[in-house]
């Protein structure tokens, strides 16, 4: 009777403390969706890659690559895929272009909702800004001319998924957001669940000395690895509520926040989102490895230039 009672009580814990994190995670979510939408309704898409287009001709993409970027940095990775794939059908791209496009969508995208999230854990609008946005031009950069110099990939791109029908109407736009929304609190939920178990195996210390050697490379603390582990995996939307809630208890220092959130921001999602923007034909050598090694790199350098906690 007493590990029933035992196991009824943590489970409640685990569901209070998962309800609490998605509060606050909806605090932030909801408003930045509606915002968001507005914006699109009133043409900041269309705005921003008139402002992108001349950017995209400087790495070796064609100018209507700047409309792909710019939905993609309003909203999300899935409807960045949507654009280019009704753009691939009027104009052929090499898969060094595809590659590069994807690095810029990899590392700078979502910004009104992940910069909304770095906002709340102590994280400026402007250093998000600068380090993405400005990362994923450098990176791009970089491999455009890495891709030109050698004459790698330069075949042209065949795409190997094809965008489903979408209803483009208001109302398939909030039920959609809804269901997002819902389903949140559940992978929150088994987020929070998978921490506890790996905390009550002992798997939390082994991953803690696994990955010292990055974290101390980075100039990251110890406190921050469980956050490091699940954003670099699930993506710092799923991990935005764990990562507040944690500099919420005051478990991480300044220091701590702004290189974990940094670094998070450069390369998270390396499964799932990889394999997206594989899809469109993208190459692994930018997408994964070379987004990586900028990552640790850029990280690293700020960690070196930041005074010690």
């Amino acid at each position: 009777m007493k590990k029933i009672r035992d196991m009824r009580g943590t489970g409640a814990q685990l569901i209070r403390e998962s309800f609490s994190i998605y509060l606050t995670l909806l605090k932030i979510l909801v408003p930045t969706l509606i915002i968001v939408k507005v914006l699109e309704m009133l043409g900041a898409t269309a705005f921003l890659a008139t402002l992108l287009g001349p950017v995209m001709a400087l790495i070796g993409l064609p100018e209507s690559a700047g409309l792909v970027w710019a939905t993609t940095l309003l909203t999300n990775i899935y409807t960045g895929m949507v654009v280019f794939l009704s753009l691939a059908e009027q104009q052929s791209m090499t898969v060094a272009q595809v590659s590069v496009l994807g690095t810029l969508m990899l590392i700078a995208h979502a910004l009104p909702f992940e910069g909304a999230v770095a906002k709340k854990a102590g994280v400026p609008w402007w250093f998000t800004l600068l380090l993405r946005i400005g990362g994923a031009l450098i990176l791009g950069a970089l491999v455009h001319l890495c891709y030109q110099h050698f004459g790698w990939l330069q075949q042209p791109n065949q795409l190997a998924w094809q965008a489903p029908e979408t209803d483009g109407s208001l109302f398939a736009w909030a039920k959609d957001q809804l269901l997002t929304i819902g389903a949140i609190f559940f992978i929150i939920f088994a987020l929070v669940s998978l921490l506890w178990l790996l905390r009550k195996l002992g798997v939390e210390k082994l991953l803690h000395w696994a990955l010292f050697p990055l974290l101390r490379l980075l100039g990251i603390g110890r406190d921050a690895a469980n956050i490091t582990i699940i954003g670099i995996t699930m993506g710092l939307s799923f991990g935005a509520g764990i990562l507040l809630n944690e500099v919420g208890k005051g478990k991480l220092n300044k220091r701590d926040v702004l290189l974990t959130v940094s670094f998070l921001g450069l390369c998270h999602s390396l499964i799932e989102d990889t394999l997206l923007v594989m899809l469109l034909g993208a190459h692994l050598s930018a997408i994964l490895w070379a987004r990586l090694a900028f990552s640790v790199i850029t990280i690293a350098i700020m960690a070196r230039l930041l005074p010690k906690a």
